[in-house]
């Protein structure tokens, strides 16, 4: 509640972030597994005395650096844009908690960016020798970069001992931190893969793109084991009701979790049996459909995993809405208009108009990290058709009702207000009450049996009686 909110129409702040994020994770993984492709297949070349090979690598690593280090470099900065203006407070957790693994983190990261440049230039200009060792040391940089990384997006899932404990250490090496390593490295791996797939169809020579075509595909085969253990002991570290979200819990989910699976083995079946077995069958547009078929997998990957750590940003630690559970008790207390320091003015007093104002801004501070008005994750849609009585009611018990939701924190003026103006978005449905008399006991709190008649049977049951 200490930094200002940032409006994105039809997008929303959210899509914004998943978008530029999925663009950057599939761009990042491949710098890991691209080097050190680049560097086993140059030493193949120069054992084998293959100089048709090392033609292809040196073509492969112009490819490399425009994707890492040029599109590498545009959405890595857009991501950090990104979040840092969509959802400050939690970045700024994570940079006061992570700064000094940052710190470190910004030294191969370094490295990474000089020797990927010097790899490249370095082909006329170093020794085979040398050039290989710069190779390696881009590789080592990489990987070493992807360990650290790693670390603090699988805190945010899993933080482990942390909260008890405050320990950094206990933050960065937390439960899901070694088999998200294993995944993101058979990903790594998968990537570089498919793209020197990609980059071997184009060769002219048939000989050598038969050779490349199936030497590429044999770097999916890692995955086969790494992504589904890895998987598995990674499913098992989540905390419950994450776990409660894959199996069926969620079914937008549970049907993107296995949308990511199906694709997954669609494209390791489909690299043995084509590029593998028949190497001189594979063209351009099959390897492309190849390439997008992981950035697909990727996607649905990345989604599922922010999905299944709400109603969190940081397990445990922050809500969505960059508020903390900590929080909450003294903001039901003060109202969000008055905790939030970037809350925009509003009219007081009891006034329709005053009301919505007020409402709308409660929406803006408390609703916008996740939601629009009428675009992505619209809110005009998703309470069509509801009454004043039963959007405040919702509202009320809303991570009970919702459990992939934070609980509305304000007093209940502001969720009121709230429920007001989200009721205005739409025409009033025809049987709803209209005369004073019907509407909400506001000031009273609602238990589960004075409960507004439209709730359900059952979803009165799942509230205290």
């Amino acid at each position: 509640m200490n930094y200002p909110v940032l409006e994105v129409p039809v997008l929303g702040g959210g899509l914004l972030i998943a978008i530029i994020s999925i663009l950057h994770v599939y761009t990042a993984h491949f710098a890991v597994g691209g080097g050190l492709y680049l560097v086993l297949t140059e030493g193949k070349a120069y054992r084998e005395g293959d100089q048709a090979l090392l033609d292809f690598v040196r073509g492969f690593s112009r490819v490399f650096v425009l994707l890492t280090v040029v599109f590498g470099a545009v959405t890595g900065v857009g991501i950090w844009f990104t979040v840092g203006t969509v959802t400050p407070p939690a970045t700024s957790s994570l940079i006061h908690l992570f700064v000094w693994i940052w710190a470190m983190e910004y030294v191969p990261f370094f490295v990474e960016i000089t020797t990927a440049l010097v790899y490249y230039y370095g082909w006329d200009r170093l020794s085979p020798r040398m050039h290989l060792l710069v190779g390696w040391l881009y590789t080592v940089a990489a990987y070493s970069s992807l360990v650290f990384i790693n670390g603090i997006l699988a805190f945010m899932l899993t933080p482990g001992a942390w909260p008890r404990t405050g320990n950094v250490w206990h933050a960065w090496w937390n439960p899901g931190t070694l088999p998200s390593l294993v995944m993101r490295t058979s990903v790594a791996l998968a990537l570089a893969g498919l793209f020197g797939l990609l980059t071997g169809t184009r060769l002219k020579d048939d000989g050598l793109r038969r050779r490349v075509v199936r030497y590429s595909a044999m770097w999916l085969w890692p995955a086969f084991i790494g992504l589904p253990l890895g998987g598995l002991w990674y499913f098992s570290r989540v905390p419950e009701p994450a776990r409660a979200q894959f199996l069926g819990g969620a079914a937008a989910v549970t049907i993107f979790m296995a949308a990511s699976l199906v694709l997954s083995v669609l494209i390791l079946l489909f690299t043995y049996w084509g590029p593998y077995r028949e190497p001189g069958r594979v063209s351009f547009p099959l390897a492309l459909l190849f390439v997008t078929l992981g950035l697909l997998v990727t996607g649905t990957s990345e989604w599922v995993r922010e999905a299944i750590r709400k109603p969190y940003v940081i397990y445990d630690y922050m809500y969505v809405n960059g508020i903390r559970p900590a929080e909450v008790a003294e903001i039901d207390r003060r109202g969000i208009l008055r905790y939030a320091r970037w809350a925009r003015p509003v009219p007081a007093g009891p006034s329709p108009d005053a009301v919505l104002a007020r409402g709308q801004e409660v929406f803006r501070l408390q609703c916008m990290a996740c939601h629009t008005v009428d675009g992505y994750n619209g809110v005009r849609a998703l309470v069509r058709g509801w009454t004043p009585e039963f959007t405040e009611f919702q509202l009320r018990h809303l991570n009970r009702l919702k459990g992939f939701m934070p609980p509305f924190a304000g007093t209940d003026e502001e969720r009121r207000a709230l429920a007001a103006w989200l009721a205005s978005l739409n025409p009033r449905p025809p049987w709803a009450p209209s005369s004073p008399e019907a509407r909400p006991a506001a000031a009273a709190p609602h238990s589960g049996a004075d409960a507004p008649a439209a709730v359900s049977p059952n979803m009165r049951r799942l509230l205290p009686q």
